[in-house]
């Protein structure tokens, strides 16, 4: 679901029960703005929910095709074999995708520490219908990056 807030365009993936961990993309950026054209872009994933909240800035070139990956999920929509994944420029964000029984796709999102450190490492999975609703999440995840211009 996508919201907007002062800071601008925020996409809530997953659910929002008080319990479960909630996953937000928001305020992205062009980093190198002196630049035209800049293929940098940058955009905040928080995880919040009762035993966490991380913040991961994470690095994209024109958001690596997340919209295109998502895109390509609702497509699909009759299922596909196995794991589906995406990862971020410098491997901050990582998403696979698995389809499952009853038309559902379970995306499970990795927020990983910047190299060279790599000490830590948190995921979470959220739970979609296939189709529409994985379109929905592509057209925000787009949304969000236009946002930026």
């Amino acid at each position: 679901m996508i919201d907007q807030e002062p800071s601008g365009v925020v996409v809530n993936a997953g659910t929002v029960s008080p319990s479960s961990t909630r996953l937000r993309f928001r305020e992205p950026t062009r980093p190198f703005p002196e630049f035209k054209d800049d293929p940098v872009l940058d955009f905040l994933a928080q995880a919040r929910g009762e035993r966490v909240s991380i913040d991961v800035s994470v690095r994209t070139l024109r958001g690596d095709g997340l919209d295109a990956f998502l895109d390509e999920l609702a497509e699909d929509f009759r299922g596909w074999e196995g794991a589906r994944t995406w990862r971020s420029l410098e491997h901050d964000l990582t998403l696979s995708a698995t389809h499952g029984t009853g038309g559902y796709v379970r995306l499970t999102w990795g927020l990983h520490a910047r190299p060279p450190a790599e000490e830590w490492c948190f995921e979470t999975t959220t739970v979609h219908a296939a189709g529409e609703d994985m379109r929905n999440l592509a057209t925000e995840i787009r949304a969000l990056f236009r946002s930026a211009s």
